[in-house]
């Protein structure tokens, strides 16, 4: 299969109108008020027609790769363990700066030349702003229908602002127009509890130090922008909802244009925005296929096993760690990047993930079949269910059986993409009829060399972000299409991490580090 290859134009006429309970914007781009009548009216309706508002659903109707079963499950486990097929095997006694600056060290983990580290984190915050699933039971088969997503599924960032200032005052100042931003540190930090939980819109945005850094930026970024409409005399009635329009339209063109082209190929995203989505058509109102779910978890094999957090933050000195290390349990600084924890060197400098031209940034790992070694032993408390397997692998892998999901060769064969070979899984009795998630791997190393997707997990991907953006009447995309970002930028008329980053006075040049 070509790299390139597109499949034939199939437009979609549906249309849907939206309402949840956090609220949301209409069609001429003015935000409506929280409309429960609406809601519920909405939930009955998709009751009766079988899907619950904000329930996940499928793309496909198809029979599962394989059956629940204990020697089904046992090869899941065995495929996903440390030390297993999918483990790069990094050599983490190398120690964590060494692992950044000899990539030679893990030839089977290399470095994607074209995506800076920070596309990993951005891709889970986006993960995090439109699924939640903490309820279907892990490997066990379970209806995606009866099945809550706790996020609305759309680009709104309702891990930010929760249910807005009426519904989760405690994510805002006294003025209910400026988000509630903490230091303790040298910089910015989310708001904390006293025992160092996070106060926020979704617990997950402090799984790791990059992950959280990205939600104070987000915190800040809001800010900046009601000072800026603050000062250009936007009335104080209008301020929160103008504020909170202008940051989603700038996120959501940074979804459109910056991420998804870096994920799929600029050539795939124009395709799908102007010949229309050939599989991702939901009649009513839009919900998260579990195809999508698994996919999107190609992220996973993005994750270095190690980070410089920041550089100058360690007592002058840049400080490196492990994304994940289990002698890091019970520290109250841990010595590794995760999440959950307030001290001085703990913020991000963001200069490693995003290019601000300095020489300093650093890249991600691939899309293949080989995740970072730490991901194989995760700390319990990043796991949102507080219980093992440990193993990320495992537990994406043992997902495909709660949700009955085809193989990827079906959905290739089903979606008329020519198959990628997957014969290395024969012993574990998978061959020819992969788990969708390593499939998806297997298409990026293989038709994309691990530095885009390809095939099946490209066109799933893209046309679920381009139906959520088009199917939600807030977005830009639905209520303003012509619109193009406001905000200063280096080039005026469009906007990037790297200028959000600018914008929030969180660059280095403005912290002067």
């Amino acid at each position: 299969m070509r790299r390139g290859w597109l499949p034939p134009p199939i437009t979609d006429s549906s249309a849907v109108t939206r309402r949840t309970f956090l609220g949301g914007f209409g069609a001429s781009a003015a935000i409506v008020a929280l409309d429960l009548d609406a809601a519920i009216a909405a939930s009955a309706r998709a009751e009766q027609e079988g899907t619950l508002v904000n329930n996940f659903g499928r793309v496909f109707n198809l029979p599962p790769f394989a059956q629940a079963t204990p020697q089904v499950r046992a090869a899941l486990t065995e495929m996903g363990k440390l030390g297993g097929i999918l483990d790069a095997k990094d050599p983490l006694h190398e120690g964590p700066i060494r692992l950044i600056t000899n990539p030679e060290l893990s030839p089977n983990n290399r470095d994607n030349p074209f995506h800076t580290a920070g596309v990993t984190f951005f891709g889970q915050f986006l993960d995090h702003d439109m699924t939640f699933d903490n309820a279907s039971p892990l490997g066990v088969p379970t209806r995606p229908e009866s099945s809550p997503n706790l996020r609305t599924p759309a680009f709104d960032l309702d891990t930010v602002y929760g249910g807005g200032p009426t519904a989760s005052p405690h994510l805002f100042n006294a003025d209910r127009i400026t988000m509630r931003v903490e230091s303790g540190g040298l910089f910015e930090d989310v708001p904390r509890q006293p025992d160092q939980r996070a106060i926020i819109g979704d617990p997950r945005n402090d799984e790791n130090l990059m992950i959280s850094g990205l939600h104070a930026a987000f915190l800040v970024f809001h800010n900046k922008v009601v000072e800026r409409l603050r000062a250009q005399g936007t009335p104080e009635s209008a301020l929160f909802e103008t504020a909170r329009r202008t940051v989603l339209w700038h996120y959501q063109w940074i979804i459109l244009n910056e991420f998804l082209p870096q994920i799929i190929g600029r050539p795939l995203v124009d395709h799908i925005l102007r010949f229309g989505r050939q599989f991702y058509r939901p009649p009513g109102a839009p919900s998260i296929p579990v195809e999508f779910q698994i996919a999107y978890r190609f992220g996973h094999s993005m994750i270095r096993p190690s980070y410089r957090a920041n550089l100058a933050g360690d007592g002058g000195r840049p400080f490196f760690g492990f994304i994940f290390d289990p002698v890091a349990e019970g520290q109250a600084d841990p010595v590794d990047l995760r999440g959950g924890a307030r001290a001085g060197r703990r913020f991000i400098g963001w200069q490693t993930f995003f290019n601000f031209g300095d020489g300093q940034v650093r890249p991600n790992k691939r899309m293949d079949t080989q995740l970072s070694t730490p991901l194989f032993q995760l700390p319990l408390r990043s796991i949102p269910s507080g219980d093992p397997p440990i193993s990320l692998a495992t537990r994406n892998l043992l997902r495909h059986l709660t949700w009955s999901l085809p193989s990827g060769q079906r959905l290739a064969t089903t979606m008329g993409i020519p198959h990628v070979d997957t014969s290395e899984l024969g012993p574990l009795g998978f061959g020819t009829n992969a788990p969708l998630w390593y499939y998806v791997l297997k298409e990026g190393q293989d038709l994309g060399d691990g530095i885009q997707l390809a095939g099946v997990g490209a066109r799933l991907i893209g046309e679920v972000f381009v139906g959520l953006l088009q199917k939600d009447p807030g977005s830009y995309l639905a209520a303003g299409p012509n619109w193009r970002p406001t905000l200063p930028s280096r080039s005026p008329g469009t906007f990037t991490m790297v200028d959000l980053l600018r914008f929030a006075k969180l660059d280095p040049a403005s912290r002067g580090q």
